[in-house]
């Protein structure tokens, strides 16, 4: 099951938080704990020593940090949107752009982040199989149109391509 995950509790030492999907641990190569997300997941942190990571073919993340705050997520979405009936058992989910961006979005309001000041990143939507669907530029395509929509700007962008991407984000810088 793909859940999504928004973790405000204090640092945990464990590596899985039960029930939250959250995948956090030590990494002595980078000194630095990290969080990984996975598909259909998002993470939003105020802690300043915590690196997002995930690897991406054809989904897409959304990396967004209020420079203010220091308060910062991602998402990782599989498909640009889902319509009404088609989530199966959950209503609303994080495997789908249009659910997955606002739902971190509002959840960085929530903390106190402004929306003018949001800085944006966009990775991702590879077509890393060959197929007809071309899903990883829809993903991308998706994620710009949705900034564009809600007048949002992209500070930057690494999209397209045929190639995998791992990314390493770290909110408060």
């Amino acid at each position: 099951m793909v859940s999504a995950v928004v973790r405000r509790e204090p640092a945990a030492a464990a590596a899985e938080v039960p029930g939250r999907g959250t995948r956090r641990f030590y990494d002595a190569v980078s000194a630095a704990w990290m969080v990984k997300i996975l598909p259909g997941e998002f993470y939003v942190t105020e802690k300043a020593e915590e690196l997002l990571v995930t690897v991406l073919g054809s989904c897409v993340s959304a990396c967004i940090r209020d420079p203010r705050t220091g308060i910062g997520g991602m998402n990782h979405f599989m498909l640009p949107k889902g319509e009404a009936g088609s989530w199966g058992d959950e209503l609303q989910s994080a495997r789908y752009g249009n659910f997955a961006m606002e739902k971190l979005i509002n959840e960085l309001i929530k903390l106190g982040c402004s929306r003018s000041d949001m800085e944006i990143k966009v990775f991702g939507g590879g077509n890393v199989i060959e197929s007809n669907s071309a899903i990883g530029s829809q993903n991308a395509e998706f994620v710009l149109r949705y900034l564009e929509n809600e007048g949002l700007r992209c500070a930057a962008q690494d999209l397209g391509g045929a190639f995998p991407r791992r990314i390493q984000y770290e909110p408060s810088t």
